[in-house]
């Protein structure tokens, strides 16, 4: 069983390495073929961050265009899509400070706590359904949104957020923390709010 799934994995790669290739010679039909392989998740990866369809849209195609530009500076050193969606998650926030200053989180007035606390809190709700979680995350400021997005859904460590952001190690935990805060508070208050609806 283990074997037959390093094939497929070893086979898919080989697949989109031969489109990754033909990129690299201009090939129209090559270009559209991955556009179509990656384009959904990349979108998602977008309106996580920016929380907009037709700016999440254009971030996308804008991405693609950026990143056959660019195909030469792919080394293949990791997969194509994790490529690719390091540029959609750095368009998504250039293009969300362009609409608006980014928002100082220190501004937004919710007390911090000790991490273990809300970790504990976090870990005893984990069972919220997906749908739940996203449209929780579509409330929250934006500050917020782009810090549990790129952590909980796209998979990014703190430290390599703090890269993305250009900030500290010490601020994307404080605000990483806030946010689990504010999300859960969110969640609560939906459910409260459903139950009373029911009663």
């Amino acid at each position: 069983m283990g074997t037959e799934r390093k094939d497929l994995e070893t086979a898919i790669t080989d697949i989109h390495y031969d489109l990754v290739e033909r990129c690299r010679q201009n090939d129209r039909d090559a270009q559209m073929k991955l556009y179509r392989l990656y384009s959904k998740a990349m979108f998602n990866a977008s309106i996580r961050i920016v929380n907009d369809v037709a700016l999440a849209e254009d971030v996308m195609q804008d991405s693609f265009i950026e990143a056959f530009d660019k195909i030469e500076s792919f080394r293949g050193e990791g997969s194509f899509g994790s490529w690719l969606k390091k540029i959609v998650v750095n368009r998504s926030i250039n293009a969300l400070r362009q609409l608006k200053p980014t928002v100082n989180i220190e501004d937004i007035g919710i007390a911090a706590e000790d991490d273990r606390e809300i970790d504990e809190a976090y870990s005893e709700n984990l069972f919220y359904r997906m749908e739940e979680i996203r449209s929780a995350m579509e409330q929250l400021p934006d500050a917020y949104r782009i810090i549990l997005s790129l952590h909980l859904l796209e998979g990014y460590d703190h430290e390599e957020i703090a890269g993305i952001l250009n900030t500290s190690y010490g601020n994307v935990r404080t605000r990483y923390s806030r946010a689990k805060k504010k999300l859960l508070h969110i969640i609560m208050k939906t459910r409260e709010q459903k139950e009373k609806q029911k009663a």
